[in-house]
């Protein structure tokens, strides 16, 4: 018995249109079914393959600023979607909390209207002992932002292996 992967995750809170507009604008994920009697709304980044594989719903309890859950992870296919989100960003005044290379990814967290942290984050084919991050620039030009990324693996001293 194994879990083969995470199905979907889901938040309480305090305010669903706003939540709903920065989920579905913003980061531009699907919604695929909700019930305004119910206060629920399902969203899904691929929704041919997946019907959802994240929820909002009214009823938040928690006091503003409590911390919920660590963070939410959304995966990008290429580094132009990255600086695409860096420039919305910018352009929509959500909170960054850090722009950053992990070694085996690249990644922008921020926080949503409620305050919980999101990531959106590519996966690089290379293996490097976690936790590694060091803040980057997405701003720059794409081959300055991957050799700045070398720079600071190599400044650090972790190996690394591409991914078999």
């Amino acid at each position: 018995m194994a879990i083969a992967e995470l199905g979907h995750t889901g938040l309480w809170v305090n305010d669903l249109p706003v939540m709903r507009d920065f989920y579905e604008r913003v980061l531009g994920l699907t919604v695929t079914d909700e019930d305004d009697e119910l206060g629920i709304v399902f969203f899904s980044s691929r929704p041919e393959e997946e019907h959802h594989e994240f929820v909002l719903q009214r009823g938040r309890t928690a006091e503003p600023g409590a911390k919920q859950q660590h963070q939410i992870s959304w995966r990008v296919d290429s580094l132009e979607d990255i600086r695409a989100f860096h420039r919305t960003f910018e352009e929509e005044g959500v909170e960054v909390q850090q722009e950053v290379t992990h070694g085996n990814a690249f990644g922008i967290y921020f926080f949503d209207p409620e305050g919980n942290r999101n990531e959106v984050y590519l996966r690089l084919d290379r293996d490097v002992r976690q936790p590694f991050r060091k803040s980057i620039d997405f701003g720059l030009p794409a081959e300055e932002i991957y050799a700045e990324a070398d720079r600071l693996l190599a400044d650090d001293g972790p190996a690394y292996q591409p991914v078999q």
